[in-house]
């Protein structure tokens, strides 16, 4: 059911251990438990599985419940080993784990929700459990009296959430691309902020309490750091992914950012340089470097006789350019871009080769990710793919 990969070490890339098989249907959401040889699995096929490694070094399930509809997404709590797991009938059900996890009891439901549960997160310190929906809801319970404290309406259902306890600010990501900041109350909310910086759907979150920053990911491809706490509204692009971005986590520790995407792509950003935020693209009728007509400049067009062209950015500058202005690409990343982009020729001169050292580390999971979690007590990550795989990496060699 479950195999053992004998690593092979390897420098500088994610050492994969182990493999857990024999799932029915896509596994939602999966989590590593802390201090434990052990994996918490929920899926579509409505199983909740609490997987410990043996001594033979394979992976069997020690819990294995099914409860009456598919399992969306889950929130467990290693402290007091509260898992909380959503629902698709838009129920939350709590149940409280034994201390050798081999023994799972039902211990609340709540109706939150009036169809599919998007995420579920537990805060300890509140003893609330806030929870999104597909029916654009955004709620929180008291996990001690199972009652409902508050409720707010989003614009688009939601596919991220984060918490942070010192202010009580909740962070909520849609689906048209926004992330609203709510200020929570023991019985109501207050709306603090939106921003709105991807073109695609909100597809995770991560939130850091000690740098107070927000990373968003995206379908777009890409993810963006959102500086909180430096209350300047900086905002830095990180463009390294090929696919919709699926997962975040951040090691506080190392300063790193792990990111996923469906492709497979696991990819490590060294958040510990001085990165720039991406220029604004200006506007112009004609070239800002050789003044060339644009193709809708008709009065420049039949004035200087000229056929008008089509209009570029130089993603350094920011300047709008033709074609000919702007024939060179280079990465840029400290600015976000490891992939190469399209510069204009000047800036392009500029770029040393100091400021094209790649500032992360690209690493394939041979598998379609669609959900992450990195535990840092044991510098293990989770995969879970479209093939009903998880996949155990050891990121040591890595994120240190």
């Amino acid at each position: 059911m479950a195999a053992e990969i004998q690593p092979q070490p390897q420098a500088r890339k994610p050492c994969l251990l182990s493999k857990i098989e024999g799932f029915q249907e896509v596994v939602s959401t999966a989590v590593i438990i802390p201090k434990e040889d052990g994996v918490i699995s929920v899926s579509e096929d409505r199983a909740i599985r609490v997987w410990l490694k043996r001594d033979s070094g394979q992976y069997w399930p020690s819990v294995h419940h099914t409860v009456s509809s598919s399992c969306s997404c889950m929130s467990f709590n290693p402290e007091t080993r509260r898992l909380l797991v959503g629902m698709d009938t838009g129920s939350i059900c709590e149940f409280i784990l034994s201390e050798d996890y081999n023994k799972m009891t039902p211990a609340h439901t709540y109706q939150a929700h009036q169809s599919r549960v998007t995420v579920v997160l537990f805060v300890l310190e509140m003893e609330w459990l806030l929870s999104t929906g597909q029916d654009k809801n955004f709620t929180w319970h008291c996990s001690e009296s199972g009652q409902q404290l508050g409720t707010y309406r989003t614009t688009a259902w939601v596919s991220g959430l984060q918490f942070d306890v010192e202010t009580r600010h909740a962070f909520v990501g849609d689906h048209s691309g926004q992330v609203t900041i709510l200020k929570l109350e023991q019985d109501s909310c207050s709306l603090v902020t939106t921003f709105k910086g991807h073109t695609g759907n909100v597809t995770a979150l991560c939130w850091d309490p000690v740098q107070r920053v927000l990373f968003s990911g995206s379908s777009d491809h890409s993810i963006i750091m959102w500086d909180i706490g430096g209350r300047k509204g900086t905002a830095i692009e990180l463009q390294g992914h090929n696919d919709k971005v699926q997962g975040l986590c951040y090691a506080s520790h190392t300063r790193q950012l792990i990111s996923c995407s469906s492709d497979g792509g696991i990819v490590i950003w060294n958040m510990d340089v001085t990165r720039q935020e991406t220029p604004e693209w200006l506007d112009s009728d004609s070239c800002q470097k050789c003044e060339q007509p644009f193709f809708w400049n008709f009065k420049q067009m039949w004035d200087s006789k000229k056929i008008g062209l089509r209009q570029h950015h130089c993603r350094k500058c920011g300047q709008a350019v033709c074609g000919k202005c702007s024939s060179k690409r280079s990465t840029i990343p400290l600015m976000g871009f490891e992939f190469e982009v399209r510069v204009c020729d000047s800036c392009h001169e500029s770029i040393t080769d100091e400021d094209r050292a790649p500032t992360a580390t690209f690493h394939d999971s041979k598998h379609s990710i669609v959900y992450m979690h990195y535990e840092p007590t044991t510098g293990n990550l989770l995969t879970s793919g479209t093939d009903k795989v998880i996949k155990l990496w050891d990121m040591t060699p890595v994120v240190s």
